[in-house]
């Protein structure tokens, strides 16, 4: 009876915690920004917001944005207009799925565990020369293999499996964190991609064996749907 209240309690702690993955499994709710912050720059203010966005008649490098609907929208004019976003639970070994869609030249990144980055860029018309900054880049690591890229506007869907780094009892690194596999649009870009440190701009710079997930803001407007993080195993 004590062995089962312990694991009980156990449990009941890591729930709170938000280190099982029931609590992250949908880190966003549909309906407003419970569970994520904006990281502080300056005096820019933070324009993420729910609702439902396409890329305006009048102009199509920008945002129509409506309030009734279930996405998460970056709705800012243009570059250092916003904060990037990220999510207050962390996470470490994963499957991240989500959609994206991004207007005409417009940028945003995938920050896994805060620190890692996957591009998201307008890079229509790309896709048999793709570069190290285009859609699906690992940034600063290497640029996508054969990725299916869309139109702008269009959603795009990203499948990541991810390792975390390890670290021993005294907090050093033991193995680096890994892109085990990156899939766009049914297309798998990227696989087995260790990455050696962080990429630039991430939420604090450091290796950690758990971390949030964060959408970069302060590049241009972009919006986000259907978001998990689930388990790897």
């Amino acid at each position: 009876m004590k062995k089962l209240t312990s694991l009980v309690v156990t449990v009941v702690v890591l729930a709170s915690t938000g280190l099982l993955f029931g609590a992250t499994d949908k880190p966003f709710n549909g309906k407003d920004l419970t569970g994520w912050k904006a990281r502080p720059e300056g005096n820019t203010a933070s324009q993420w917001k729910v609702g439902s966005a396409k890329p305006s008649s009048a102009d199509p490098k920008v945002l129509s944005v409506t309030p009734r609907g279930h996405e998460l929208i970056n709705d800012t004019k243009g570059h250092g207009q916003s904060l990037d976003l990220y999510t207050t639970e962390v996470f470490g070994d994963a499957i991240i799925t989500l959609e994206v869609m991004v207007p005409e030249k417009s940028n945003s990144g995938i920050y896994v565990m805060g620190e890692y980055e996957v591009q998201v860029l307008d890079s229509f018309g790309k896709d048999a020369n793709p570069g190290p900054g285009d859609m699906g880049a690992i940034y600063g690591a290497q640029p996508p293999k054969n990725p299916k890229y869309l139109k702008p506007g269009q959603w795009s869907k990203y499948e990541i499996r991810w390792q975390a780094p390890r670290f021993d009892a005294g907090g050093k690194k033991i193995a680096n964190a890994k892109f085990l596999k990156v899939i766009l649009n049914g297309k798998v870009i990227h696989e087995d991609v260790e990455m050696t440190g962080p990429t630039p701009a991430g939420v604090d710079g450091k290796e950690k064996a758990r971390g949030p997930l964060m959408f970069q803001g302060n590049h241009g407007p972009v919006a986000y749907r259907n978001i998990r993080v689930r388990p790897l195993n």
